[in-house]
């Protein structure tokens, strides 16, 4: 997904000319701490509601606050990921999307970055969660698929982190099927740490089930 996909125009654009009082009441109107700053639609930066803030005159134009502008924006053709690294990098609430002139396109806020990661994570879709911890060496997609699709389930989505101190990682793995006990076990045989997993884990359950089944046919 491209930044321009995700672009809110809603999202009200700043004047040099525009007073701090201005700026922050459309900063609290619309729940932000960053508001784009534009000039014949170019763009100069983002004002901060934190410098505006220390300001004894809400009267003063933006315009003096110029220097104190974050040059933080994505192009339009690039991915979203960058604007969610753009987002941390600098902790604003709105990302600027500029094209190739530098011209304002919009802005993407950060709870629409929120819900893009959501999505692409796929976290709206049905399914199991399982947190493996291995040498950095151990790490095989190839292996941990064929693990997943041995127990007829299918990848989601696959996340690895890195411990700073450690360097161990740690692998995410999103499956298709709630009841995920067998994919555990399968992990577990093959000597892989599963750390934390959520979905249905039967083990307990498939053994009272075929209790069951043994008495009833014992009854028979």
């Amino acid at each position: 997904m491209l930044t321009i996909e995700l672009i809110n125009n809603t999202i009200p654009r700043l004047q040099l000319q525009d007073s701090v009082d201005k700026a922050l009441q459309l900063m609290n109107d619309f729940r932000l701490t960053h508001l784009p700053v534009v000039a014949d639609n170019k763009f100069l930066g983002l004002v901060s509601e934190d410098d505006l803030l220390d300001t004894e005159t809400g009267k003063r134009s933006i315009e003096q606050f110029q220097e104190s502008f974050l040059h933080a924006a994505v192009h339009d053709n690039e991915h979203f990921l960058n604007a969610v690294s753009c987002s941390n990098q600098f902790d604003i609430t709105v990302v600027p999307v500029i094209d190739e002139e530098k011209e304002l396109e919009g802005v993407i806020t950060r709870n629409e970055l929120l819900m893009a990661l959501g999505n692409f994570a796929g976290a709206n879709e049905i399914g199991g969660i399982i947190v493996l911890e291995m040498e950095r060496s151990q790490f095989s997609i190839s292996e941990i698929s064929r693990i997943v699709e041995s127990n007829d389930s299918t990848i989601y989505h696959l996340n690895t982190t890195i411990h700073p101190e450690t360097g161990m990682f740690t692998v995410t793995i999103h499956v298709n099927k709630k009841e995920i006990s067998s994919i555990i076990a399968t992990f577990e045989r093959y000597e892989f740490d599963v750390i934390y997993y959520l979905g249905n884990e039967n083990f307990e359950n498939e053994i009272h089930s075929n209790y069951r089944h043994l008495m009833n046919y014992l009854d028979i």
